[in-house]
């Protein structure tokens, strides 16, 4: 009897890349997409982040090939005044200095023919209604239409419908980004100068904000993002159209860009709105992409947040299903990558909008809260929305160009301050370091070359996943009691290495050390 192949629910980018990784592992892998593509949906601003995965996936040129436009970074107004400004990927991404504004239905059927070109079985038309649950709860089928197909492992990646999380009760909806948003498709419309004609354009007005995305042939994706309960009334008030054309009225830069195009395609409305899943793995199964969490558009992070965790994910079932004996595990690993990655746009986006003071609005008002959510400290934030992370390109402009809360300006200067004092103080061989207090230094799955290996990670503010740990630093820090010595610690280290191996592990120890004290993660006993 052939073995059950691994099921993936869903044909968008998440569904696509975590079949195609899983497939060119060896697994049978069959993928339901209850449309047929190309399908409709909301045109995205892709980020440079993004670029690497694609072109693992072996369809960056075919991305390039399609003719989509080329996005040099972003351009908006937003902050303490109405004048535009922009960033640029070049300023902090030399690697990939641009990305894309693709047009959906066809980006998300270059992956989905990749998939099957991978040698996934891709059935078109065919929805996913439950999965099966043994007595155990572990996910062992799929039902689609009136077949049960049985499943080695079960994907998640049915988008916004979200079927795991519905059918298991885990959507925990985000308080703080209640809105919903109405786009559409222009034709016609005008482009920002050179070189920001191929920037998305995102204005802010009293009643939210809007997203002018340039596409191909003169097409343009616009949307407003509103309050829900606001946008709902508006919407039975004038109808769709109705309601996104008073949006466009209230921006004066997307007024204007827009006075001599057409609306071609649409309103559509997006109801549901950001939100996490309380958790995202379970015997058997694996939420990736918007099935387990979905953050405000602010920042394009959409289709980023997918092929991220799509990735993650393939890792995570293929070392779950090669040692059983690290499932758990490596789920609470990818769980908390996944979310570290979801957090760190969830902040930066949070802190936007509470750094906006361009309009005097309920909207704006009801997300200035963050002096007085007790979700993070300002500390906390901070770090999770800019220290310590990648840069995407955006996270110290937006930031500068806002009016951030009083806690949250005064917990990046204390940490930034904090981090100089350590940089010109550095760690001395006669110092006695320690792990700073709540830093953990535990046993984990750590990714290694797309598998997770059983390794050790480090748990700080920064990095509460567990920052992976070399075998050396990982002996290392479990010699740090804030009375043995830099100096001891790395002789004991190098014990019976030859003497060019020991220069060679001393250096690396030492600069291993003073990242980690300047982060915060060790301190020196007084």
């Amino acid at each position: 009897m052939p073995e059950a192949p691994i099921v993936v629910i869903g044909g968008g980018p998440a569904g696509s890349c975590v079949s195609t990784l899983l497939a060119r592992r060896g697994y049978p892998v069959t993928l339901l997409e209850r449309e047929r593509f190309p399908r409709e949906h909301v045109g995205e601003s892709l980020l440079p982040a993004s670029i690497p995965i694609l072109k693992d996936l072996g369809v960056l040129n075919t991305v390039r090939q399609a003719g989509f436009v080329v996005k040099q970074g972003a351009t908006m107004i937003w902050g303490v005044d109405r004048e535009p400004w922009s960033w640029y990927f070049s300023e902090t991404n030399s690697s990939n200095p641009h990305s894309y504004q693709v047009w959906r239905p066809e980006f998300d059927a270059i992956l989905l023919d990749n998939a099957r070109n991978s040698g996934v079985e891709v059935r078109e038309g065919c929805a996913a209604t439950a999965v099966v649950l043994d007595d155990s709860q572990t996910a062992v089928a799929v039902r689609c239409g009136d077949e049960t197909l049985p499943a080695r492992y079960v994907v998640d990646a049915s988008g916004q419908g979200g079927l795991l999380s519905r059918q298991l009760g885990l959507r925990r909806w985000d308080d703080f980004f209640r809105n919903l948003a109405v786009y559409a498709y222009y034709q016609g419309g005008d482009r920002l100068e050179a070189p920001d004609d191929g920037n998305i354009l995102i204005e802010s007005q009293s009643n939210g904000w809007m997203w002018n995305i340039p596409l191909r042939e003169g097409w343009s994706s616009v949307g407003a993002v509103v309050d829900s309960e606001t946008g709902q009334e508006g919407i039975r008030r004038l109808g769709a159209r109705g309601f996104l054309e008073a949006q466009v009225a209230a921006a004066p830069q997307t007024a204007q860009m827009l006075k001599n195009a057409r609306l071609v395609s649409g309103p559509e409305i997006v109801r549901d709105w950001s939100y996490r899943c309380q958790s995202l793995y379970g015997p058997g199964y694996i939420l990736v992409g918007d099935a387990g969490c979905f953050i405000d558009p602010l920042f394009s992070s959409g289709v980023h947040l997918a092929l991220t965790s799509a990735t993650l994910a393939a890792a995570a079932v293929a070392s779950a299903l090669s040692d059983p004996d690290m499932a758990s595990s490596v789920g609470r690993v990818y769980q908390q990558l996944y979310y570290k990655e979801y957090g760190h746009f969830r902040e930066l986006a949070r802190l936007f909008y509470s750094s906006n003071r361009t309009a005097d609005s309920y909207f704006w008002e009801a997300r200035r809260l963050l002096d007085d959510d007790p979700s993070l400290t300002p500390r906390q934030s901070f770090i999770q929305a800019v220290a310590g992370q990648p840069p995407r390109g955006y996270e110290r402009a937006v930031l500068s160009h806002g009016l951030a809360p009083a806690a949250f300006a005064k917990s990046v200067s204390g940490v930034e301050a904090e981090r100089q004092r350590r940089r010109e103080q550095p760690l001395l061989p006669a110092s006695q370091p320690r792990l700073a207090e709540g830093v953990i230094l535990q046993r984990q799955p750590v990714l290694a070359d797309g598998d997770f290996v059983w390794g050790y990670g480090l748990v700080t503010d920064g990095h509460p996943e567990g920052l992976p740990c070399s075998g050396l630093v990982a002996r290392l820090l479990h010699g740090l009691d804030g009375r043995t010595t830099v100096a001891a610690a790395i002789a004991k280290l190098c014990q019976g290495l030859e003497p060019a191996a020991t220069q060679q592990v001393e250096r690396a120890a030492l600069d291993a050390l003073q990242i980690l004290y300047v982060d915060g993660a060790i301190c020196i006993s007084p």
